[in-house]
């Protein structure tokens, strides 16, 4: 069976295309099973959740996404575990079936989608994060990604190994080769929660990190796709950034967090900011993304970058002067469309 753990807190937007998706799998009906871990929603998202006859709701009282999955993940029974998002979209029937066929290789632990899609009736920001590969501009400069990318043509800059298996790449991971692996789609065995820590906050990035460590190397990169409706407005993507940097902040200090950030290249941190400045080099990225994958959506590559320069420098700033980190609030918190 295969377990489909989706965390919610006021997803009424985008929850409705994604269950109608899970539930368009060309897969047997009973080897699916879908949870949702909600933190509260006080729109229609449960009653999208009845409409499509979910197997079971379980609270999140942590309310994060990592605490969602967590609580899910403990009420889910598959042995396999799919993470997939209110705002994703399985963009074809036999997504499933592609996502799985990885497994039947033993030393295989998970399976992630090779790239991001999207639907024509997308917005235009949405589409520009699918043609990006990445939800954080930063990555690119890291050369720390994990989905195609329309700006370089990879899938990622790290020196992972890769093995073609025809659907699927087989990646061996290591230490100094860990790309950002664990989320949107991500499917793993259930045995592997045996070998890291996974409650009551599932990291994703840091969960694959500790599997490597642990003596897990190997992940599935299947030649397929996922929709994820990030954002839909610059105002909205502000504030994801606002969240990612202050959860992370907040819980790195806590000594809740694993995955190596601090390790990154920070000669490729300094060009990030000299390039935002300048944007001149922005606007040739901007380019090369065009000619690879024409669409007008490329043109958010230069706010994108300020934003994200913005506010990762103001978090800086407030950490060097000793301001508490403190995890964002999801009070009020909604999806994009």
């Amino acid at each position: 069976m295969v377990s489909f753990v989706i965390p919610t807190l006021n997803s009424g937007r985008t929850l409705d295309a994604c269950l109608a998706s899970v539930r368009r799998q060309d897969f047997p009906s009973a080897g699916i099973e879908i949870v949702i871990a909600d933190a509260g929603s006080t729109d229609d998202t449960l009653a999208i959740a009845a409409r499509h006859g979910v197997d079971r709701i379980v609270p999140n009282p942590l309310r994060t996404g990592e605490a969602g999955k967590a609580a899910g993940i403990a009420a889910s029974r598959g042995d396999l575990i799919a993470l997939v998002d209110s705002d994703n979209v399985l963009p074809a029937p036999d997504w499933l079936r592609q996502m799985t066929a990885p497994f039947a290789d033993p030393a295989i632990f998970g399976a992630e989608p090779i790239a991001y899609t999207w639907r024509p009736e997308d917005p235009a920001l949405t589409r520009y994060f699918a043609l990006l590969g990445m939800n954080d501009p930063l990555c690119l400069w890291l050369g720390n990604y994990d989905r195609l990318s329309g700006a370089t043509g990879r899938w990622t800059d790290l020196p992972v190994h890769a093995e073609d298996a025809g659907g699927w790449l087989k990646l061996t991971l290591t230490a100094a080769a860990l790309p950002t692996i664990g989320a949107n789609g991500f499917v793993f065995r259930r045995a592997l929660l045996e070998r890291v820590q996974w409650t009551p906050y599932f990291f994703d990035i840091d969960v694959v990190q500790q599997a490597v460590a642990a003596g897990l190397p190997h992940v599935a990169k299947v030649k397929t796709g996922i929709v994820h409706l990030y954002c839909d407005a610059l105002g909205l993507f502000a504030a994801k950034q606002r969240r990612r940097i202050r959860d992370f902040l907040h819980f790195s200090q806590a000594r809740q967090r694993t995955y190596p950030w601090r390790r990154q290249n920070r000669l490729a941190v300094a060009r990030f900011v000299l390039y935002t400045a300048l944007v001149v080099p922005l606007l040739v990225q901007m380019a090369a993304g065009m000619r690879r994958r024409p669409d007008r959506a490329w043109w958010y590559h230069v706010p994108a970058c300020w934003i994200t320069l913005w506010v990762y420098g103001t978090a800086a700033l407030g950490r060097a002067l000793g301001v508490k980190p403190r995890a964002q609030d999801r009070g009020g918190w909604q999806q994009a469309r």
